[in-house]
């Protein structure tokens, strides 16, 4: 064994073990969400117009500006923490059909929105069918009056 053989810890995985500032920096701001990357942005224009301009173009091709990860990510963690178990098997079943119900009238909300959708939707088509038909009537009102 030479002393060439002998390297001190990480040397050789100094890029795995440690990630660069570069990607420590990336990390710290998704963790803090968009209002973050949009702090950064902001900051980097006060400060010098091209860091600005990078980090907006950044945002652009990583799709960091227009992703819902942030609220995903947490949706489910959320969702694991509901469903595990407490170890209080009445405080288990309480939880149970708490999130039932609220599924329940989650969804049922959600088909009541759906239903106020489609009949937005209709009274708009109607509408619009109705005001056709004036401009049709009118058309031919004007039509006959002028031949008359």
């Amino acid at each position: 064994m030479s002393t060439t053989d002998i390297q001190p810890p990480n040397a050789m995985h100094r890029g795995v073990d440690r990630p660069n500032w570069f990607a420590r920096a990336e990390t710290w701001l998704d963790e803090r969400g968009k209002g973050a990357w949009i702090a950064a942005m902001v900051l980097g224009f006060i400060a010098f117009w091209p860091v600005g301009l990078a980090l907006l173009a950044y945002m652009i091709w990583s799709k960091q500006m227009f992703s819902k990860n942030c609220t995903a990510r947490s949706t489910r963690s959320s969702f694991r923490t509901a469903t595990r178990s407490s170890g209080n098997s009445a405080f288990d079943a309480y939880k149970t059909e708490t999130l039932r119900r609220l599924e329940d009238e989650q969804r049922s909300f959600e088909e009541f929105l759906e239903r106020l959708r489609e009949a937005k939707d209709k009274a708009e088509f109607d509408q619009f069918m109705n005001d056709r038909a004036r401009k049709a009537d009118a058309g031919t009102d004007d039509a006959a009056a002028s031949q008359a």
